[in-house]
């Protein structure tokens, strides 16, 4: 039955009328899947050499098993975004005799062979290689990686059951980051605690046992849950979810920009594209910690502007230049009333300008590695309010391809187009190469006074270079309607 059910997913695939594009996009991700592979291959190869290098006063077996936690969590939270579920078409199979338990069972055996597995396993195995050839014992060896492989499938099906839960990722970020933060400034070493735990599987060789009941237990849990929801009554069953309104009364302070600004809230928080594009702005926060604390990075200025234009701009980049499409499958309807095109960018402009001075204010603490960091940010923010707002506002009248809000959030190109390559030019590269004239010429104050001042003379003609923007509009008005009514096949 397991093959016959492959052999209908392939067919499926290669009868599609979209196959010309599918197939298409299939090779270049499995290219894209290979390098990858072989890349995490040569690294686990290497990795054996970079831990003695690092650490030379430990074993490389301690030394991964202090950062397995951190591994795991990372996992998690990666794999909520980018694991899709395994799903099919079932109801064909209903009225037939085949058994739920079968169809249960292939559902979740396709997910045991997700790429997302093979990724831990092309760097285990060839770190426990040179582990063997290192005089390692055989015995121990082998069965690490098996408890290794135990606890992949652990983390697949206990995706599978959290997949949905909001509040259950921002747990697990939560403990990332706070565990992460612990040792960083060695309040408490999570590291030191969780090590013993995880090179046990290396040491005592029958605890391979534990990891490979708790995978079986949890497959248990996600077949039981798949099996109970197999039924085609569950098909044919109306839907009725509760709605979950907000009427975002503070809003209507904005007058008429207020309910542009409502129709954005609710938009970014009840669609998950948008959503992640929340949570990766709040996690890339912490993406001046690589610069500040890396030796290398500390002593390059231009570095730091540019980790301060991304960190505080980062909303304006990963949000902003995808508008309007964000609102193309309902564009054409806002084009065709009385509602003046002023409004709809100035409500995109307190939008992003709310973002800046947010994430600003999250990248306060940086003063503890010096004022320097503190002024750096300062004046990229100021940047980013006055210069990269309307920048990104002007390129985004050139947005014509539909996005799919209900669409996966990762390995989704929709939208996507030069105009998003030429965007990086002014919005990033332009700053950091004016940073670092001034610095270089002169010096640091001088350097983030500019950015500062360009900021500010940007801000203040933000009246003026709205009026130009919302003509560009204007203009470009039906060509982006009908490129946003070609939906992508």
């Amino acid at each position: 039955m397991f093959k016959q059910f492959t052999s209908l997913q392939w067919k499926s695939f290669f009868r599609s009328s979209n196959l010309g594009k599918s197939l298409g996009i299939k090779i270049l991700m499995g290219f894209f899947g290979v390098y990858m592979l072989l890349s995490l291959a040569v690294t686990g190869g290497g990795m054996y050499f970079i831990l003695k290098k690092i650490f030379p006063d430990q074993s490389p077996m301690w030394s991964i098993s202090q950062y397995f936690i951190y591994w795991i969590l990372i996992e998690l939270f990666l794999r909520y975004f980018m694991q899709k579920l395994p799903v099919m078409d079932i109801k064909p199979f209903l009225t037939t005799p085949v058994k739920k338990s079968t169809i249960a069972h292939y559902i979740l055996g396709r997910s045991a062979a997700s790429i997302y597995n093979l990724l831990t396993l092309f760097f285990v195995v060839p770190f426990a290689i040179v582990l063997l050839f290192n005089d390692y014992p055989v015995l121990n060896v082998l069965l690490w990686v098996v408890a290794v492989m135990a606890i992949v499938l652990c983390i697949n099906y206990v995706n599978l059951l959290i997949n949905k839960n909001e509040k259950l990722l921002i747990g697990i970020a939560s403990i990332l980051v706070i565990g992460y933060g612990l040792d960083y400034f060695d309040v408490f070493s999570v590291k030191e605690l969780f090590a013993p735990v995880f090179h046990a599987l290396y040491v005592y060789p029958l605890t391979v046992l534990i990891p490979i009941a708790l995978a079986v237990g949890i497959y248990y849990v996600n077949y039981q849950f798949l099996k109970d929801k197999i039924y085609l009554d569950a098909t044919l069953k109306a839907k009725s979810v509760a709605a979950n309104t907000s009427d975002l009364a503070w809003t209507k302070r904005f007058g008429e920009m207020g309910s542009f600004l409502q129709l954005d809230l609710k938009m970014i928080w009840r669609n998950k594209r948008t959503k992640s594009q929340v949570f990766i702005s709040l996690l890339f926060v912490f993406y001046g910690l690589v610069f500040y604390t890396v030796e290398v990075y500390s002593s390059m200025m231009p570095m730091k502007a540019f980790v301060g234009i991304f960190m505080t701009g980062i909303f304006l980049s990963n949000f902003g230049q995808f508008i309007p499409a964000w609102d193309s499958s309902y564009y054409s309807m806002m084009m065709s009333q009385n509602i003046p095109m002023r409004k709809y960018l100035e409500s995109k402009v307190i939008l992003i300008t709310v973002s800046i001075v947010f994430m600003f204010l999250l990248t306060i603490p940086y003063v503890y590695f010096g004022w320097e960091a503190l002024a750096i940010n300062f004046g990229c923010a100021l940047y980013n309010l006055g210069v990269n707002i309307p920048v990104i506002l002007y390129f985004g009248s050139f947005n014509k391809k539909r996005i799919e809000l209900d669409q996966s959030p990762f390995g989704n190109m929709q939208g996507t187009s030069a105009t998003q390559f030429l965007i990086m030019l002014p919005v990033l590269v332009v700053p950091i190469v004016l940073f670092s004239i001034f610095y270089y010429v002169f010096n640091l104050q001088v350097a983030v006074i500019v950015l500062s001042v360009l900021g500010a003379l940007g801000f203040a003609m933000k009246n003026y270079l709205l009026n130009l923007i919302t003509e560009q509009y204007k203009r470009k008005k039906y060509g982006m309607i009908a490129g946003f009514k070609e939906k992508a096949s």
